[in-house]
């Protein structure tokens, strides 16, 4: 059984495929790879670097030796932004919510150009705590309303190009005073504002979205685990109550909050039965050979019985379902008047002022 469809693997710094993650990758045979800042080639022409970028992708598909996978890449605006220029370099979703729908599309047009199919958001965290430490102008407004509009107008743009959204970060981190890419916040929250507020957004695009990310957030009166491993959390509320069918991906568990949760044999059975499907493990933030053993983990529980094999059966048909519905893209060049157009379209973020809060509050995220 091929169970490293279960993982996502976020490559290493390198704008060649490395020997190490072409080891991985032809081992572990993942859903897809994931690229991030140190995967361009910053010092030279948008022709060049383009040309680089085409060559680590047909070797990370080859690697992986399946026709269909998942490019993945965070890509939001602000200071999460990865592609050098002359890809459009917009500011925070704060400061374009008016204009989601025409900036979604026009993120879309760019990244298909890249090879991507799967674009990390949009960010659908309710910006209610103002000592949020990592979401911030990262968040579309401070209500269930405001965020749910524009968030939808986003994903439909930008799916309207062929490039997949991916809402985050489920059940909601806008509430958070700490940052879990460093450690576990923990929010108690009541059920009922859990339900009215940070679940409203998911219910609006229940019909538009494909793909959900787990937050590394610890809701003490739903369970005492995580999100990203909590039955009552991710089945419960997610696919029974809101009645979400797609599949769900896990925030990056080389993040603080999780990293060593994920030593457990018992963390990545214990995330599908949670009703996870795609364990997201980047380079960046851990080892990503952990993916390795993971997979031995997966395949020992269905042995020894603690994985139903129905369980399985159902997470893998979602990730299935994500592949055969996920375009594939080639890496091609824009013209110029394409740049020139969407330059246009919302305040970028060489021209938009940020302030010194707000760039501290997600710098964690531009790597």
């Amino acid at each position: 059984m091929d169970l490293g469809l279960h993982f996502w693997i976020g490559l290493q710094p390198t704008l060649d495929l490395s020997d190490h993650d072409r080891r991985l990758l032809e081992r572990l045979r993942p859903a897809g790879v994931v690229l991030f800042r140190g995967n361009f080639q910053r010092d030279a022409s948008y022709e060049e670097w383009t040309a680089r970028l085409r060559r680590l992708l047909g070797d990370a598909r080859e690697a992986i030796g399946r026709e269909r996978i998942l490019v993945g890449i965070d890509h939001e605006g602000g200071t999460v932004h990865r592609p050098p220029p002359p890809i459009t370099h917009y500011s925070f979703a704060k400061e374009w919510a008016h204009q989601a729908g025409d900036v979604g599309k026009a993120m879309g047009v760019e990244l298909r150009s890249l090879g991507i199919n799967v674009d990390f958001a949009p960010v659908v965290d309710i910006h209610s705590n103002p000592d949020n430490p990592v979401i911030g102008p990262r968040s579309f407004g401070t209500t269930p309303e405001a965020v749910s509009a524009a968030a939808g107008d986003f994903l439909r743009g930008l799916q309207s190009t062929g490039v997949l959204g991916c809402p985050k970060h489920f059940p909601g981190h806008g509430d958070a005073a700490v940052d879990s890419h460093h450690a576990m916040p923990v929010l108690d929250l009541a059920p009922e504002t859990l339900r009215e507020r940070e679940l409203a957004p998911y219910r609006a695009l229940l019909t538009d979205t494909r793909l959900v990310m787990t937050a590394h957030i610890l809701f003490p009166r739903l369970d005492d685990r995580p999100a990203t491993l909590s039955e009552p959390i991710l089945r419960g509320l997610l696919r029974d109550e809101i009645g979400f069918t797609g599949a769900v991906v896990t925030d990056d568990i080389g993040m603080g909050a999780v990293s060593k949760l994920f030593d457990d044999p018992d963390a990545a059975p214990r995330t599908l039965r949670a009703g996870g499907d795609l364990i997201l493990i980047c380079d960046y933030w851990t080892e990503t050979e952990r993916a390795l053993a993971m997979a031995a983990h997966l395949e020992d529980a269905l042995r020894r019985g603690t994985l139903d094999e129905t369980v399985l059966e159902a997470s893998r048909s979602r990730v299935e379902t994500l592949l055969s519905e996920a375009p594939q893209h080639e890496v091609e060049i824009l013209p110029e008047e394409v740049f020139a157009h969407h330059a246009t379209l919302a305040p970028t973020r060489t021209a938009a002022a940020v302030s010194t809060r707000a760039a501290q509050s997600v710098s964690v995220a531009e790597r």
